[in-house]
């Protein structure tokens, strides 16, 4: 039963990343290390390594290992991205009606008020959340641009 669970398991792995992009590993190490190498084995090798180092965090806070986001993402702001890279889904929901504990959150993280927030943010919604599949990174960055 064990070995049918690996196999099942090392199946959905393999199956998962094969539905990714040719260049969809992202910034970090393994990115790095497998740069300019194609095909299904550098992928999934590149994956794991930035998985397995846990460096793409580090990466994108810092700019470096690859990692660009028009800018360094440090001090409150840092906070703000760890914050809704955990809680993106609420955060939406809570930006559409202009209030909400995740709009809370993010204000006391970047000392601004609450209602200032909550009012910039529902306002800005369109521009913060201008694709269904935006990252945490850029709400982040547009968030930070507002309410600065």
């Amino acid at each position: 039963m064990k070995k049918f669970l690996a196999l099942a398991a090392f199946a959905v792995a393999f199956s998962a990343t094969s539905a990714f992009a040719h260049d969809s590993t992202g910034c970090g190490l393994g990115s790095i290390i497998f740069k300019g190498q194609s095909g299904f084995l550098f992928q999934t090798l590149a994956v794991t390594t930035n998985g397995f180092f846990g460096n793409q965090t580090f990466g994108i806070t810092t700019g470096t290992s690859g990692c660009d986001h028009n800018g360094r993402i440090t001090g409150g702001t840092g906070k703000v991205l760890t914050f809704l890279e955990k809680n993106l889904e609420q955060f939406a929901v809570d930006a559409a009606r202009g209030h909400g504990e995740t709009i809370d959150t993010v204000a006391a993280l970047m000392g601004v008020s609450s209602d200032k927030a909550g009012t910039t943010i529902k306002e800005n919604f369109a521009f913060i959340f201008d694709s269904h599949d935006v990252s945490a990174v850029t709400v982040t960055l547009k968030v930070s641009e507002l309410l600065a």
